[in-house]
């Protein structure tokens, strides 16, 4: 059975990024920093890493996208792209937040059983995840961040609050990961059976409110 055909992408943070692998291999992948800009960069950057990995878009099995947390514009990007590529090709679309795609890389590259994604939130608060212990994504006070990841003993961290987090963090190492690459969103996402469509993931609520209504 041939390996099944991924395309992932990711818009959330300060970079744009693609990877298509066929299993585990990596078949072409382009990754650009960028703070703005990624509506222009995406569809180019798809495109050209398809022809580099050889394939059109109709050979892909399956597509990944980071859902979040990451700027509001940057991660609506790429989730209404690949919803898009979704109905367009009749493939399965799976969902993975920016930060376990951090973490995950965080782990492999130092070899370490657990890691977390710890990045900067602003207003004294981070949004932090962590694979290979059940914490899921949320947004925490530094205060609060500090006092969860101290308890852990050797972690790998990733995110842009890491180097101020492993000062606090026994035997931790901070990686020079601050943005999701592609390769780790297909990576895990391979393992993942898509069910409802991704949306994006707010940690927190939007600071525009609707006006009240008169009565």
């Amino acid at each position: 059975m041939p390996d099944l055909r991924l395309l992932a992408v990711d818009t959330c943070f300060g970079a744009c990024s693609v990877a298509v692998l066929a299993g585990a291999h990596v078949l072409a992948t382009s990754c650009a920093e960028m703070q703005r800009g990624h509506a222009e960069a995406l569809a180019p950057m798809v495109e050209d890493v398809l022809r580099k990995a050889g394939l059109a878009f109709g050979d892909l099995d399956k597509l990944a996208v980071t859902t979040g947390p990451g700027s509001f514009t940057g991660q609506r990007v790429g989730l209404a792209f690949m919803r898009g590529l979704r109905v367009a090709l009749a493939k399965p679309l799976i969902g993975i937040t920016s930060l376990a795609a951090m973490a995950e890389q965080a782990r492999a590259e130092t070899g370490r059983a657990i890691a977390a994604a710890v990045h900067d939130a602003k207003r004294d608060e981070v949004y932090l995840e962590m694979v290979g212990h059940p914490v899921a994504a949320q947004i925490l006070s530094i205060g609060a961040a500090v006092q969860l990841l101290s308890s852990f003993s050797g972690l790998a961290l990733a995110g842009t609050a890491a180097p101020s987090m492993a000062l606090h963090c026994p035997d931790a190492i901070a990686t020079a990961i601050t943005a999701p690459h592609a390769v780790w969103v297909a990576r895990l996402a391979l393992a993942v059976e898509a069910t409802a469509t991704p949306r994006p993931l707010y940690l927190r609520p939007p600071d525009a409110k609707l006006p009240a209504v008169r009565t």
